[in-house]
């Protein structure tokens, strides 16, 4: 909950220069959230799945499925692919190269990249 709270509160604070600051700030805001929300659905399918090979795939469709939702979706998927790369290269010692082929695939699913490039083989349809 927290989270989404500062969410709010810095999507706001972005939109404020914005020539129509009030609905802008109202779309940036529903798109960040919604962006979020399919953050999570990524995470939790991953964690479902339990797939060999399949972290880069859920990465890319995680900020894929964001971006799509518009600039704040875009914005909410930069923050938490890179406050949880930050924390995993920090605190989990995966190592950098690790962290660097995931924010590649982050990069690459935001940008509008088909996730499918990183679709292990045998992946359930489901996901």
């Amino acid at each position: 909950m927290k989270f989404y709270n500062c969410m709010l509160l810095l999507s706001l604070v972005l939109c404020v220069s914005a020539q129509n600051w009030f609905s802008d700030a109202g779309a940036f805001i529903r798109d960040a959230y919604r962006g979020a929300g399919d953050m999570w659905r990524a995470y939790d399918d991953m964690r479902e799945a339990n797939y060999k090979n399949a972290d880069k795939y859920f990465h890319a469709r995680g900020n894929y499925d964001a971006a799509q939702r518009g600039p704040g979706g875009a914005w909410a998927a930069k923050v938490i692919s890179d406050a949880r790369e930050g924390w995993q290269s920090d605190i989990s010692g995966r190592g950098a190269e690790d962290t660097r082929l995931d924010q590649e695939a982050n990069k690459w699913g935001r940008d509008g990249g088909d996730p499918n490039r990183y679709r292990p083989a045998g992946l359930p349809e489901k996901y």
